[in-house]
């Protein structure tokens, strides 16, 4: 069976109508040139600490701002769902 082995064929598909640069299959998100925690290597507390201190250099106070409000919203609903009593603090 020797005699008839045959190297695979290699599949080279270009798009018709595609005239952009590189390769139309790359897909890359849309922030990925921004952010520097995508090429982060090691364990969850390395990454983590990259994010804490590409949030501290962020331009934008917004993100905070709106992360803060999540926060204090989904605390309100949990609170309210375990019906702790507010009265206690008067």
């Amino acid at each position: 069976m020797g005699f008839f082995k045959q190297k695979n064929k290699r599949y080279n598909y270009k798009p018709r109508f595609y005239k952009g640069e590189g390769s139309p299959f790359d897909m890359k998100g849309k922030f990925d040139a921004d952010r520097s925690t995508l090429e982060a290597v090691g364990g969850i507390k390395k990454r983590f600490n990259k994010v804490i201190d590409e949030s501290k250099t962020a331009p934008d106070n917004t993100v905070k701002k709106r992360v803060y409000i999540i926060i204090a919203i989904l605390l309100i609903i949990f609170l309210f769902i375990i019906d702790f009593d507010i009265t206690i603090f008067f």
